[in-house]
């Protein structure tokens, strides 16, 4: 077992689930299933390599007494069908000796707790599952595991712990010969790069992984490296040369959802450079699609930004009141931005009192989180709404553009054909 294991193990294991009654009444649904979950991985954790096997009797009895609690639950929705199917793997693991069983429902259900954004619960499934499983899961599951763990942490703005995980996944497929996958955990820790604003060696990297995907001819890296690329010249200032970047990716990616988070990055592109019309139809596509929840949200903050572009405030609110819907339990980029772009287009409506709570909210949240580049950027907001509260003068409140180029025009006559 790792360092690290150990001191994720060093307090009341699967406590986070508990920690839901803190949110909801002591018999509401949530809170049973937080119980429900405590007790599934607290069974889960009796095949743990470290502790000692428990007799044949002392097995059965909590078998059957979390299966029995997990039955309760039935009616109750996915989550109570996750916790189900992890007992019954776990008892089938121990029943047969094959621990590698126990790896499909605990992903399935980590993966169930990250689109629910309940980034902490999620983790702890993941260590769960690293943990008890570890050397005993087939070497692609292990893999999977330590990079969604790196995705998961880098959700929660934990950046060292992300590399840390991203690292790890890729010294196991170094060690196993796979080059895909060392290839995957770089594209992660690009990503690390990215996120915590050190944008030129993010970019050096996506360019590294391109170069290394396209001569191993692995078509998903190339589709994640122009997906970064694209994104890191975006940020970087150089917007126009990110957008042919963006579109590669979307064409190479085979994955609907991927397809629609790249879409959901171009939108957020073509705003900046004065293409209201084309960001729309990306951003709408999404919207129309989308399952994934942390892309759902991204999009609807970025028509919100769109309707305050055209001074739409009928639509400004009404796509600022769908996203507090959602906002809530998002990660802590997803808020930063949301409150950003909130207090961006209270400015140009003129409601500087509200603009400059916003962005202070905005600000809070990514101090808190180490988010660098929005900090930088919300400052200089803010200086601009202190100084004379015009919208014009608030950086990013107005656009680059519009910015026009053959390959643009092209760009985004296909994007209106995706809504004929």
């Amino acid at each position: 077992m790792t360092t690290e294991s150990k001191a994720h193990r060093a307090g009341l294991p699967h406590a986070v689930f508990l920690q839901r009654v803190t949110d909801e009444p002591a018999t509401s649904a949530q809170v049973r299933l937080g119980q429900g979950a405590f007790l599934a991985l607290r069974f889960v954790d009796l095949l743990a390599p470290d502790r000692e096997a428990p007799t044949p009797d002392v097995f059965r009895y909590q078998w059957a007494a979390t299966e029995r609690y997990c039955a309760e639950l039935a009616g109750e929705g996915t989550e109570a069908s996750h916790l189900s199917c992890i007992v019954r793997a776990t008892g089938d693991a121990h029943s047969t000796g094959e621990l590698h069983l126990i790896g499909p429902s605990l992903f399935a259900y980590a993966l169930y707790l990250e689109q629910e954004s309940r980034l902490e619960e999620a983790e702890d499934a993941l260590h769960t599952l690293i943990d008890v499983g570890g050397d005993r899961l087939a070497t692609s599951d292990n893999i999977s595991a330590w990079m969604r763990l790196g995705r998961v942490r880098r959700l929660q703005a934990d950046f060292d712990g992300a590399e840390a995980a991203y690292a790890q996944a890729g010294r196991i497929a170094a060690r196993e010969g796979d080059q895909e996958l060392v290839l995957s955990s770089r594209i992660g820790q690009c990503n690390v790069l990215h996120f915590r604003g050190n944008l030129a060696e993010a970019e050096r990297g996506w360019q590294a992984v391109l170069a290394d995907a396209t001569s191993m001819g692995f078509r998903r890296g190339m589709a994640e490296a122009e997906h970064g690329l694209g994104n890191a010249l975006e940020r970087r200032g150089q917007t126009a040369d990110g957008a042919p970047h963006l579109w590669r990716a979307y064409e190479l990616y085979e994955d609907t959802m991927l397809q629609l988070r790249t879409l959901k990055d171009l939108g957020s592109l073509l705003l900046r450079l004065g293409h209201v019309d084309a960001a729309e139809n990306a951003l709408a596509e999404v919207v129309r699609h989308a399952v994934d929840g942390e892309n759902l949200t991204n999009a609807m903050i970025d028509l919100m930004h769109c309707a305050s572009t055209r001074n739409d405030r009928v639509g400004f609110e009404r796509w600022r009141e769908r996203c507090l819907e959602h906002i809530g339990q998002s990660a802590p980029n997803l808020r930063t931005d949301f409150a950003l772009k909130a207090g961006i287009g209270y400015a140009r409506f003129g409601n500087y009192r509200r603009a400059g709570t916003s962005l202070r909210e905005a600000l809070e949240i990514a101090s808190a989180h180490g988010l660098h580049e929005f900090v930088f950027r919300i400052e200089r907001m803010l200086a601009g709404v202190n100084d004379c509260g015009a919208p014009d003068r608030v950086e990013s409140a107005a656009l680059e553009g519009p910015y026009r180029t053959e390959s643009l025009r092209e760009l985004s006559a296909s994007l209106a054909a995706l809504r004929s």
